[in-house]
């Protein structure tokens, strides 16, 4: 089954609207990250935790006793059918450099996934951009001070509702141009299916035997042709 045409827009739409933008007070964030960095998932996913106050967060690893190692492409794929079945409104995540997953998540149709080194950088992006999904440098720098960048970072994400526009005085300006971004990127975009559909099928039978994944879009998601499409594919 296929989305097409102005629902397809509507979807991708969606996809992109934090659950905060849509109204929601509460988010559903999923933490999900490459196996290169397994071990550095307990802490990302007890920072959200702790940072995104009042949102229920979701660890989907991958955690260094999984027996399968997954790719930040294979995870970024992960992560874009999460935020297609309506699972999660909102992904952190990461890999060594953060550059290769950010890049990975915005090939996924409705994906708007910013990257974000610093706390300002992840003020600016959930204030100016306010994607669905942040990627994390986790290869670097990891002393004490790495430690304590990663929890900053997290802390200033989630400090404010996001799209607020920043700096205030040019909000008006700022909402305005990332409404336009998202209108582009929604129109330069396939369907999810579709695009699910035109990938190697190997690849499609990695990523699907994530069970965790998999299962929590099939039971928390509303995206009705995207279950179907993996009850089919499993």
């Amino acid at each position: 089954m296929l989305i097409s045409g102005a629902a397809a827009e509507r979807s991708a739409d969606t996809a992109m609207r934090p659950a905060r933008e849509r109204g929601e007070g509460k988010m559903r964030i999923g933490v999900i990250q490459a196996s290169s960095q397994a071990g550095k998932n307990e802490m990302i996913f007890r920072a959200v935790q702790e940072y995104a106050a009042g949102s229920e967060v979701i660890n989907f690893g991958c955690r260094g006793d999984e027996a399968e190692q997954y790719s930040y492409p294979e995870i970024a794929l992960l992560a874009g059918m999460l935020l297609a079945g309506k699972a999660v409104d909102f992904i952190v995540t990461g890999c060594s450099s953060g550059q290769g997953m950010m890049l990975a998540c915005n090939s996924f149709p409705g994906v708007l996934c910013g990257y974000a080194p610093t706390p300002k950088d992840a003020y600016l992006f959930a204030q100016i951009n306010h994607g669905n999904a942040v990627s994390l440098p986790l290869g670097e720098e990891y002393t004490w001070a790495g430690r304590d960048n990663l929890e900053q970072t997290i802390r200033k994400l989630f400090s404010e509702p996001f799209g607020q526009g920043y700096p205030k005085s040019e909000s008006s300006r700022k909402l305005a141009d990332t409404a336009l971004l998202k209108e582009i990127r929604t129109r330069s975009q396939t369907d999810v299916i579709r695009f699910l559909n035109s990938l190697d099928p190997q690849l499609i039978r990695r990523i699907l035997s994530k069970d965790d994944v998999t299962a929590y879009i099939l039971e928390k998601g509303s995206c009705e042709p995207l279950a179907a499409w993996i009850r089919r594919s499993e």
